[in-house]
């Protein structure tokens, strides 16, 4: 169950890490697939919920 969980999530951040930008919708789509996965692994939907909206809070803030 970990294995595969891992792997779908490493797929999905390799398919982020080949743009050279990320565009919102490439976070969108990034998240959906997260969401999807962590509920294909059963996780509870209200985490996966919290995850999301802590993940669009600050989606564009930059570390300089």
């Amino acid at each position: 169950m970990f294995e595969n969980l891992t792997e779908k999530l490493n797929q999905t951040f390799k398919r982020l890490r080949g743009h050279g930008r990320l565009s919102e919708q490439n976070i969108e789509e990034a998240l959906k697939e997260v969401r999807i996965t962590l509920l294909e692994a059963d996780v509870n939907f209200k985490v996966v919920k919290v995850l999301s909206r802590a993940s669009r809070a600050r989606p564009w803030a930059r570390r300089f």
